[in-house]
């Protein structure tokens, strides 16, 4: 790799090894018998690692130069490629290509950049950017402050050592201190009959007459100080602060017999003027200048050096090296690792698209350890591509759930951890997304508080309702934000909940036990049992559950929505249904009337509200009553009977209905990817995404009122009582029951418990996975310590018990993620993590306690748009799942299946076995789900935990480190197992050292540059008897 006549290194190199007489040599030596085929290479393979050592020189070189790595990070280097242009007398320099990631280039036409796309290089031009590093000048730490300077000290390099006659001194400074025109600005004024004159390059007579006059005025066209062109320029939005600047500069003069080549590297980073297209200071300059006639080649070493410089690594390098040799060796790794795509199967018209995840610049410095060898691209595209990949990492928790063995351990440490954040978390929330996120997750709450407020009248006979479900909602949920360990948890009522409470209700009117007061006892020893579980640390057994338990959780919580949505939507269909028997022709047989009831039948009286005033007055006189003339409501009121065939009649609400609740799911899915699209600038798209579903509903409700059709609405209470009228605030805990009910309410109390403790900490772990890089830590244990005495709270003013909401939850999370604000152009915004605060939860649990006084706004706002933003948050839910993904695999060829880490290292059959069976657990929970049965569901959470157990019987451990996780104990057993193959190991090593002279070392790949393509390819080669250390000449 390290020369640059490839032909001739590939020649020599193969015939070095494939030498008849040096594997006949070795192999008698050695006593070992050639191979043929495959075992042949292998042969070869290993004869070559014996001689050569295993880290190419380069490597060792970088490793030396990077290794006293300080924590001074490499600015981000901005590149500029400007190339000289002609026209007729005038010269500039004019901008052509610019790189902070990717490249973007002057398209043809002059008047735009192309798309950012990664720049496809020559192997030919990697090669002499090399020769003309070694062969050019190198001024290293050059103190420089104005480019009239730096250019001084380049020509006064190049003069003394001879690389340019001292009488092109002032040719070369004139052409390199010409202005600089960038992109923005406007063209040089030529007429349609210089255009062919673009590309003429000046002749020696122009610049002997523009010299004579060089005394009488300055030879630098670039001023000193950034144009305002500069300090207005948008592009400064897509680079980094503090970063710096790299100029290439490459042209054609007629002047010069052979290549001017110079690298500069400055001692402190200087602005320039306008050398830069944006006012940033720089640091590198590399100087192109040769013979007419090779534009296309210095182009090509142009782009090679300035796709260098925004390498990572070889960034690094610069900044570090000490000598030419360390930037030569910098160019080695580079193409070490570089990929060659053959050109009868690749077009290099066609511009590679940016890919959304590239190796990070620290995996590729691993490269470079003693005891990591092998390339970062070497093996990527191969059929064994995954064989390097990393083993995921352990099924860790964190610090979070460790067993501190003392009492209230972990919930002192709970509070030690959370307590110096108390006041970031207000601060962070103070941001424009937190009210986007607070009308989603306030939308949200309130339509699940009417639901299952809802429910629970019709379950509980009124004791409990929407008015509890709103306070309860608004209480538990602000304290719990306020003073809870996760503040994203969003807490709710929840399915399991709803069918306790329905079963508890109907065991007290059949044994005539008063409902309200053993519900009171049976949250008391429920929060006693759960301040035990936190004293104990009981939150530890959390570890146990692994992925396939908390996708299996998370996907039936995401299905239940699903479906719970859909049905909600069909049931409409019942209600209003569609007019399908309705015949337009026959209009005129239709119609209905308001038949008076008999006189001697009771006739109720309805009040003032509710008819006009002038029925009111006929009230008193019902024989006088025009039946004829009354509405259908007023007909009903009066006693009277509808006759018709038209009385049923019903407009088309079923089918307005859906067209809501499917317009809101779509148009929310659709704004949601509004961030990803070609449209509007970034800040807009992101603000659009971030509104999408305030914007899809308010969208909606506004065609609902267009309509004008009587459509269901959202129902809020409008006085603050209970449901109920004969039960009070605060329930009373005796008086009402048997002794004895005080003490066997503490049965029913462990079912709940266990209910509680499984929903919620599942759901804590799903909110604190380490996908969503949350930076304040977490606290299981002051999560349950909160839900313990909130539930407390709420059985004594007789509300609904709360708990972690799963999905609610996880869009709260989404609602509220971070990315990178400046990216380079062509580069993924990178995720920064969440914005980790407690205002948007207080806010939206503050909005829901106040909501019986919005009753008159809310009440437009169509129900079938709230169950589309219950649909939007279940299937939004689903992604990122990876058991989702894994059964979208089951309908796809496999040549068309995503590229997933998994499916490289584990056989596609045993991937659909392990599937299979998280289908068949997820079936059973819904059946279970669906049934009485449900009462059990949490004891089912921790059947699935049984389950994984038992798939280490069928699952190797390698598979389900790739599919789920491996267990703690497993892991501890296979570290142990490891430990003790490797004492083995070391011994039977020790034991066989004295048998045997000198093994092969692994094989490794050719350092090329340390064979000699001038020796002699057949010398006669004895092997030594010790190893060399340092080459393999």
């Amino acid at each position: 790799k390290s020369t640059y006549n490839l032909e001739t290194t590939n020649y020599y190199s193969i015939q070095l090894i494939m030498q008849s007489n040096m594997v006949e040599a070795l192999s008698t030596q050695h006593s070992v018998k050639p191979f043929k085929g495959t075992g042949f290479l292998q042969y070869l393979n290993s004869l070559v690692s014996y001689f050569c050592f295993p880290v190419s020189p380069a490597a060792e070189r970088l490793r030396y130069i990077l290794g006293d790595d300080d924590d001074v990070p490499t600015p981000t280097l901005f590149t500029e490629m400007d190339t000289l242009q002609h026209d007729g007398d005038e010269m500039e320099w004019k901008e052509s290509a610019r790189w902070v990631k990717f490249e973007e280039k002057v398209e043809e036409g002059g008047e735009r950049w192309s798309k950012p796309h990664v720049s496809t290089l020559t192997l030919h031009s990697l090669f002499e950017l090399r020769t003309c590093i070694q062969t050019g000048s190198v001024l290293l730490d050059l103190e420089g402050y104005s480019l009239p300077q730096i250019v001084d000290e380049i020509v006064d390099r190049q003069v003394a050592d001879g690389l340019i006659a001292p009488d092109l001194r002032e040719k070369v400074s004139f052409v390199l201190l010409r202005k600089h025109r960038h992109q923005h600005k406007k063209p040089m004024h030529r007429s349609l009959a210089d255009m062919g004159k673009s590309n003429n390059s000046p002749t020696s007579e122009f610049f002997d007459h523009v010299l004579d006059h060089a005394q009488s005025r300055s030879m630098n066209d670039i001023s000193d100080t950034p144009s305002t062109d500069q300090l207005k320029n948008k592009f400064m939005k897509k680079i980094p602060r503090d970063a710096e600047a790299s100029n290439v500069l490459i042209g054609e003069v007629d002047f010069l017999e052979k290549p001017f080549v110079a690298f500069v590297r400055l001692a402190q980073a200087t602005t320039l003027g306008g050398l830069t297209e944006v006012p940033v200071p720089t640091r590198f300059l590399f100087v192109l200048l040769g013979p007419h006639g090779k534009g296309k080649s210095y182009n090509e070493i142009g782009r090679a050096i300035a796709t260098l410089m925004v390498d990572d690594l070889f960034s690094d390098v610069a900044y570090k090296a000490r000598d030419r040799d360390d930037l030569v060796a910098g160019i080695d790794e580079f193409l070490d690792e570089v990929i060659v795509l053959p050109p009868g199967e690749w077009d290099p018209k066609i511009r590679i698209e940016p890919p959304k995840k590239v190796p990070s610049a620290d995996m590729r410095k691993s490269v470079l350890n003693l005891n990591e060898l092998g390339q970062v691209n070497g093996t990527a595209g191969g059929p064994a591509g995954g064989e390097d990949e990393e083993m995921p990492a352990p099924h860790e928790l964190g610090e979070e759930l460790q067993f501190t063995g003392r009492f209230c351990g972990g919930l002192w440490l709970d509070i030690k951890r959370k307590a110096p954040w108390l006041l970031s978390d207000f601060t962070q929330g103070i941001h424009i997304q937190s009210i986007s996120a607070v009308l989603f997750i306030y939308l949200g709450c309130i339509t699940n508080a009417i639901t299952f407020g809802g429910l629970l009248g019709d379950a509980t006979d009124n004791y409990q309702g929407v008015m509890e479900s709103f306070l309860g909602t608004a209480l538990a949920g602000s304290v719990f934000c306020l003073l809870g360990g996760q503040p994203l948890i969003i807490l709710s009522s929840t399915g399991p909940i709803l069918i306790f409470e329905k079963l508890l209700f109907e065991f007290c009117s059949s044994n005539t036990i008063d409902y309200m007061e053993l519900r009171l006892w049976i949250g008391l020893h429920a929060c006693l049992q759960c301040l035990i579980l936190v004293a104990t640390d009981a939150s530890y057994i959390i570890k146990y559950m692994t992925r396939f338990t908390e996708e299996g959780f998370s996907s039936l919580i995401s299905f239940i929505f699903i479906s719970d949505a859909i049905k909600k939507m069909v049931g409409s269909f019942k209600y209003y249904p569609i007019n399908r028997g309705f015949k337009p022709d026959y209009i005129t047989t239709y119609k209905c009337e308001c038949i008076a009831p008999d006189q001697g039948e009771p006739c109720s009286t309805p009040s003032s509200s509710s008819v006009s005033p002038h029925i009111i007055l006929l009230s008193y006189n019902i024989t006088g009553l025009d039946w004829s003339q009354l509405s259908k409501k007023e007909c009903v009121k009066y006693g009277g009977t509808l006759l018709g065939n038209a009385c049923k009649y019903v407009p088309d609400l079923a089918l307005v209905s859906f067209i809501l609740f499917f317009g809101t799911y779509s148009m929310t899915v659709s704004l949601k990817k509004f961030k990803t699209s070609r449209y509007f600038p970034t800040k807009l798209r992101k603000l659009i995404s971030d509104f999408s579903i305030f914007m899809s509903i308010m969208t909606f409700v506004g065609l609902d009122m267009l309509i004008g059709l009587d459509t269901p609405k959202l129902i809020v209470p409008t006085e603050f009582k209970p449901t109920r009228p004969e039960r009070g605030w605060l329930v009373m805990p005796f008086g009402k029951n048997p002794w004895w009910v005080y003490l066997a309410s503490s049965i029913p109390a462990l079912l709940v418990t266990i209910l509680i403790f499984m929903d919620q900490q599942i759901s804590a772990v799903i909110v604190n996975r380490k996908e969503n890089k949350l930076k304040k830590g977490c606290g299981y244990h002051l999560d349950l310590f909160w839900v313990g005495i909130l539930m407390a709270v709420c059985s004594f003013l007789g509300l609904p018990w709360y708990v972690a909401a799963t999905v609610i939850s996880i869009a709260h999370i989404d609602s509220l993620k971070m990315e990178s604000e400046s990216s380079a152009p062509g580069e993924q915004p990178q995720f920064l993590g969440v914005r980790e605060q407690r205002l948007t939860g207080i806010m939206v649990f503050v909005l829901t306690g106040v909501s019986i006084f919005l009753a008159p706004i809310l009440q437009y706002i169509p129900m079938p748009v709230l169950y589309g933003v219950f649909l939007y948050m279940g299937v939004a839910s689903l992604a990122g799942i990876q058991f989702w993904e894994r059964v979208k695999l089951y309908l796809m060829p496999a040549k068309h299946q995503p590229d997933f880490s998994f499916l490289r290292h584990v056989p596609l059959r045993r991937v659909h076995l392990f599937t299979l069976v998280q289908i068949i657990c997820l079936a059973v929970l819904w059946i279970l789900k669906s049934t009485v049965a449900a009462i059990i569901f949490p004891v089912m959470i921790l059947g699935l935990m049984v389950v994984r157990k038992m798939m280490d019987m069928m699952f190797s451990q390698h598979d389900l480190a790739w599919l789920d996780d491996i267990l703690p104990e497993k892991d501890k057993k296979e570290k142990g197992g490891k430990k003790k193959k490797e004492n083995k190991k070391s011994r039977a090593t020790a034991e066989t050292e004295s048998d045997e002279e000198s093994p092969l070392p692994p094989p490794v790949k050719i350092p090329m540059d340390t064979i000699d393509p001038t020796t002699d390819p057949a010398p006669s080669v004895t092997p030594p008897t010790q190893l060399p250390s340092s080459d393999c000449e």
